[in-house]
C-alpha cells in the first residue's frame, strides 16, 4: 500500500523540492502545507501517514503543529525537516511526536534516507 504524505514547509522551494524526492520514491503527496494551521486541517482531511515538517513557520509553528497532528493519530510518522539545528528544539519536536530530524539544507539522498529509516522504524 503506497503510504501518503504531508508536506509542511512555509517555503515553496523546499515544499517542491520534497515533493520531487518523496513523490520519485513511492510516496503518494496528499497535500503541501504553507504553515501548520493549513496542515492540521490537511491532515484531518487526507490523514496521511507520514508528515515532513518544518518548525519556523508563520501562524503556527512545527511543535505545535507536531502536538496538534499527533493528537489526532499517534502512529503518524513525522520527519522534522529544518534549519534549526539546536538539541533542545529537536528534542521538544521528538518529544511532541516527531521521529526524525533532518537539517536544512539536505540533498534528495539525505531525505529519502531519512525517510527510509522512519518507514522501516514502523514496520519493526
Amino acid at each position: 500500500m503506497t503510504k501518503k504524505l504531508l508536506i509542511v514547509d512555509d517555503s515553496n522551494i523546499i515544499r517542491n523540492k520534497i515533493a520531487r524526492a518523496l513523490g520519485a520514491y513511492g510516496l503518494e503527496i496528499v497535500g503541501m502545507a504553507p504553515n501548520g494551521e493549513s496542515a492540521v486541517r490537511m491532515f484531518g482531511a487526507d490523514r496521511p501517514q507520514v508528515v515532513t515538517m518544518d518548525l519556523t513557520m508563520p501562524e503556527m509553528d512545527g511543535i505545535e503543529c507536531i502536538r496538534k497532528i499527533h493528537a489526532l493519530d499517534p502512529g503518524v510518522r513525522i520527519l522534522v525537516v529544518s534549519a534549526l539545528a539546536d538539541k533542545a528544539t529537536a528534542i521538544q519536536a521528538l518529544k511532541e511526536g516527531a521521529q526524525g530530524f533532518l537539517c536544512k539544507p539536505f540533498t534528495e539522498d539525505e531525505l529519502t534516507e531519512a525517510i527510509g529509516e522512519l518507514l522501516s522504524e514502523e514496520a519493526s
